[in-house]
C-alpha cells in the first residue's frame, strides 16, 4: 500500500476521544486528544452532542490528512456500549445512547464512498494488544481492562469473539450475592462491575467510610498506608476478579491474560494476588498467564486503525474480516 495512505482512527472510550492518522504499518503520523462531551450533563440532547463531537472529530482529522498530502483508505471509530453489527446503532448508557445510528451519522458524514469500521472500544484494544502488545502469539487469550466499566475483549481459536456485538460483557455477569450486593447500571444485582471496576473502589470506600476520595486511585494511596477500610474494598475486589477469571479461565482456557486500564496502575499489588487467587483455585484447568497489558490509553484507537486497515485489505482481496 502506498506509504501515504492512512486510516483515520478515533476512540470514544472515557473521557477524552484518542484520535490519530494511521500508515498501513501502524505508524502513528498524527495523534491528539479531545473532550468527550459529558452526556449526562445533558439528559435531553447529550447524546446528540456526542454524536456531534465524533462526526465532527472525523471530519477534521480526514481534512488534517489531505492538508498533510495523505490519502484516507477508511475512518476506524470504536465506543462502548452494545453495537448492533446489523445496522451499525448503539447502545451506550454513559453516552445517552439508546439505539443511535452511529454507523449511518457517520457515513453520511464522510461520504458514501469512505469505508467506515464501527467496533466496540475494548475489542479495539484487545485487537491491539493481540497484534502488537501483551497477546502477541496466542491464539486463546483474554484482555480485561479495568477502569470506569469492566467489559473483556475475548480472543478463541485465534479469532476475536464480537458476538454480533454483544460478546464480552463479563463486567455484567454477577459475582456478589447477597445484603452486600448492589444494583449495577445494568439493572441487575451484584455484577464485578459494581465492586471491581476503579469507580466502584471509590464508591465503595465512600459509602463504607463518609469520605469522598478522588477516584480509585486515591483508594490505593490508601491501600498503601495501611488504612483497613481501603484493604477491605481492595480484597472484596480482588476476590471477585479472581472469580471472574477463574470461571472464564474454565470456560474458554486462555493461555494468557492480560490486564488493562487504570486499575493496572496498581501493578504488582493488583497482579500478584490474582495470579496467587487463580493459581490456589484451578486444579484440572490450563493455568494462563497474568500480566499487564502493554499499550495504554492508545490501544483502542491502535485497534481500530488495524481493524480498518483489516478492512481495506480485505475489500482488496474479497476476504471477509473477523
Amino acid at each position: 500500500m502506498d506509504p501515504s495512505e492512512v486510516v483515520v482512527a478515533v476512540d470514544l472510550g472515557g473521557t477524552r476521544m484518542k484520535c490519530g492518522l494511521v500508515a498501513a504499518d501502524g505508524a502513528v503520523l498524527h495523534r491528539e486528544t479531545r473532550p468527550t462531551p459529558r452526556a449526562v450533563d445533558d439528559p435531553r440532547g447529550g447524546g446528540r452532542k456526542v454524536l456531534d463531537a465524533l462526526l465532527e472529530t472525523v471530519v477534521e482529522l480526514e481534512q488534517k490528512a489531505a492538508a498533510d498530502g495523505h490519502r484516507v483508505r477508511a475512518v476506524g471509530v470504536v465506543v462502548p456500549g452494545i453495537i448492533n453489527a446489523e445496522d451499525g446503532t448503539v447502545v451506550a448508557e454513559n453516552l445517552a445512547w439508546a439505539g443511535t445510528p452511529v454507523l449511518a451519522a457517520l457515513q453520511e458524514a464522510v461520504g458514501p464512498d469512505q469505508q467506515i469500521l464501527l467496533a466496540h472500544d475494548v475489542r479495539g484494544g484487545g485487537y491491539a494488544e493481540l497484534r502488537q502488545g501483551a497477546l502477541t502469539g496466542t491464539t486463546n487469550s483474554l484482555f480485561l481492562p479495568l477502569g470506569t466499566g469492566i467489559a473483556a475483549a475475548m480472543v478463541v481459536d485465534g479469532s476475536l469473539v464480537s458476538g454480533d456485538g454483544y460478546a464480552g460483557e463479563l463486567g455484567h455477569t454477577r459475582f456478589v450475592h447477597g445484603e452486600t450486593a448492589e444494583q449495577c447500571a445494568c439493572g441487575q444485582w451484584g455484577c464485578l462491575e459494581t465492586v471491581a471496576s476503579a469507580a466502584a473502589l471509590a464508591r465503595r470506600y465512600h459509602l463504607r467510610t463518609g469520605r469522598v476520595v478522588d477516584g480509585a486511585r486515591e483508594v490505593l494511596e490508601l491501600l498503601a498506608q495501611g488504612d483497613a477500610d481501603a484493604a477491605v474494598v481492595w480484597s472484596e475486589a480482588l476476590a471477585a476478579l479472581v472469580d471472574a477469571l477463574v470461571m472464564y479461565t474454565t470456560l474458554v482456557a486462555p493461555t494468557r491474560i492480560a490486564i488493562g486500564g487504570g486499575l493496572v496502575g496498581a501493578g504488582e499489588t493488583l497482579l500478584a494476588p490474582l495470579r496467587e487467587g487463580v493459581h490456589a483455585r484451578l486444579t484440572f484447568q490450563r493455568e494462563p498467564e497474568i500480566v499487564a497489558a502493554v499499550l495504554g490509553e492508545e490501544a483502542g484507537c491502535l485497534g481500530a486503525a488495524l481493524m480498518a486497515w483489516d478492512r481495506v485489505a480485505a475489500d482488496e482481496s474479497g476476504e471477509e474480516t473477523q
